[in-house]
Formats: C-alpha cells, sequence, structure tokens
C-alpha cells in the first residue's frame, strides 16, 4: 500500500478538497504526507503590474512567505488529523516538473492532485498541469475531480 503520499495544493477549492481527501486516504492507510506549492518563477513581463516593481529576490522571498503561511495551515491540518505531514514550496515556471521531483525528492510512492477538467480550446492554451504530471511521472498519480 502506498505510504508517502505528495499531495499538489495551489489554494483552489478543488485542491483544498483533493487535499481532504488524501488525508483521509493517509489517515486509513497509515501514511505520511508532503503537501506542495508550486510558485511561478519571476518575470519582467507580467499581467502582475505590482511585479514590475519587484526584484527577483524580493518577488520570490514574497511567494515563499505567503506559500509558507498556507503550507502552514496544511500542516496544522494535518496534524490535528494526526497524521504526519511535511511541506515544500518550490519557485518554479513548470508547476508539473516541480511537482514530480519533489515527490521524488521525497521518496514519495503517490502523487494526489485535483484536476480542474478544463477541456476543448481552454483546455489547449492553458494546458493541464495534471495532464503534464501523468504523462511524465513514473510515480503513480491519483487525480481528484
Amino acid at each position: 500500500m502506498f505510504r508517502h503520499l505528495l499531495v499538489a495544493v495551489d489554494g483552489s477549492a478543488l485542491s483544498e478538497s483533493a487535499f481532504r481527501k488524501a488525508l483521509v486516504f493517509a489517515q486509513e492507510t497509515q501514511a505520511s504526507i508532503t503537501a506542495v506549492r508550486a510558485c511561478p518563477d519571476f518575470h519582467v513581463t507580467t499581467y502582475h503590474t505590482e511585479m514590475l516593481t519587484d526584484t527577483r529576490e524580493q518577488f520570490e522571498e514574497a511567494v515563499i512567505e505567503d506559500a509558507g503561511k498556507y503550507l502552514e495551515r496544511i500542516a496544522g491540518e494535518a496534524a490535528t488529523a494526526g497524521v504526519p505531514c511535511d511541506t515544500s514550496c518550490e519557485v518554479n515556471d513548470h508547476p508539473y516538473a516541480a511537482i514530480i521531483k519533489t515527490a521524488e525528492d521525497k521518496d514519495c510512492d503517490l502523487i494526489v492532485m485535483a484536476s480542474h477538467g478544463r477541456r476543448g480550446v481552454k483546455g489547449l492554451l492553458i494546458g493541464s498541469e495534471t495532464l503534464k504530471v501523468l504523462t511524465h511521472s513514473r510515480i503513480p498519480v491519483l487525480v481528484y475531480r
């Protein structure tokens, strides 16, 4: 059975729901969890105008601080449920790559993540991080939808 789950979280309602399902699964199987939040890298051209005044270091510091607060809450919820939980924030323009690398580095044997269900042209234009994890990972992936 699975002993160490990597749960990809992004703050969305669907990812929060997937985390809670993974938490129940971890309780039932006595597994531990690593929650990972993949954050975007710094860009000079961006639609977030507040980023234009930041330096790369300021941006990364702010992203890591924000993700840290979020992941602290996630870890607290896991602790309340009696599930050991490690957290990780990865700054990477390719969230799927950060998710897979973290799962490999932490010796996880199952990746759990949500699928936002984008289809058609929107799915093609935006792309699916879940699909990229599914196609690139050698570790089994459980998709919550």
